[in-house]
């Protein structure tokens, strides 16, 4: 199959140098055309400004040494150079190495001394809105595929809690998440673990977790809750971040809810039901396997 850009490309080759000019072209897969200094250079453009698209690379090219190539010949040539085409990963900025090891080390530490009357708990908020989203599939070579759009932007805000050992879940689905939603979300916590003497409860650093009248509350006689903080822009060290990303994997994308009730039923029957009852469906999706993520070892780009 042959692209348009490759027929343009075919084009314009002849009309530069008739036959003679096709005889040449398309075959840059096999043996690089360039001298060694002008690779050299073409490594380091694409290496200082990251182009998303061969278009560019091939006008750079042109402009720069008189060369053209075809889009399959420009892609050999890169790959040859040692280039591929890749999504950069989206890393939370202000990433702490030290705090990140120092969180997972005294996390395992927890979970190898605790005992069998202590349980741990992850707390955080998500907001998903009434909208389809577009995610990969597969369909027909020849028919595009769409998902409509809903004209609304309702939004459901959802405070929730999963306990990864038994996959149970605690959600609310609060009008507004905050300090009130957070200490209504946490006697639900007290009531579905009444066997334990503690329960710790891992929480990010918004700012409703740290309110004074969550302190109050926390101080009250007979609490079971701890509350322990995640280091600060650590996302991938809270698995409940992972338990949205399912929501939306298995309810959101490709699907079309006519009605924000039957988005939000939807939602909570998955979160609140669907996980616990299928918990070995999950399990594997849903962990604390924790890594540190060293910016070091990432060029970051934007």
């Amino acid at each position: 199959m042959l692209d348009d850009d490759t027929v343009r490309d075919w084009y314009r080759a002849y009309q530069r140098g008739g036959v003679e000019g096709l005889k040449s072209f398309g075959h840059e897969g096999g043996g690089s055309r360039l001298t060694d200094e002008q690779a050299t250079a073409l490594g380091d453009w694409v290496d200082a400004h990251c182009p998303r698209s061969t278009r560019k690379i091939g006008a750079w090219l042109k402009r720069s040494f008189g060369l053209s190539y075809s889009r399959p010949g420009l892609i050999a040539l890169l790959h040859r150079l040692g280039f591929d085409y890749r999504k950069p990963e989206a890393m939370p900025r202000g990433l702490d190495d030290a705090k990140q090891q120092a969180f997972i080390d005294e996390y395992e530490n927890r979970l190898n001394t605790m005992g069998l009357d202590e349980a741990v708990v992850f707390v955080d908020a998500v907001h998903p809105t009434h909208q389809v989203r577009p995610a990969g599939c597969w369909a027909r070579k020849d028919v595009a595929v769409a998902v409509e759009q809903t004209t609304g932007r309702d939004r459901l805000n959802i405070h929730g809690a999963i306990n990864l050992e038994t996959g149970q879940t605690q959600i609310l689905a609060v009008e507004k998440v905050n300090a009130l939603s957070f200490i209504k979300l946490l006697g639900e916590i007290e009531s579905a673990h009444t066997a334990m003497r503690l329960i710790h409860v891992f929480v990010d650093n918004a700012s409703y977790h740290k309110a004074g009248i969550v302190k109050e509350w926390l101080a009250a006689a007979g609490r079971k809750i701890v509350l322990h903080f995640l280091p600060s822009y650590c996302p991938h060290l809270d698995p409940i971040e992972r338990l949205w990303a399912l929501m939306h994997e298995n309810v959101t994308h490709n699907r079309d809810y006519k009605t924000f009730n039957e988005f939000r039923q939807e939602i909570l029957k998955f979160l609140r039901h669907t996980v616990p009852k299928q918990r070995k469906r999950f399990c594997d999706r849903i962990t604390d396997n924790f890594r540190v993520i060293h910016r070091a070892e990432f060029r970051v780009i934007a």
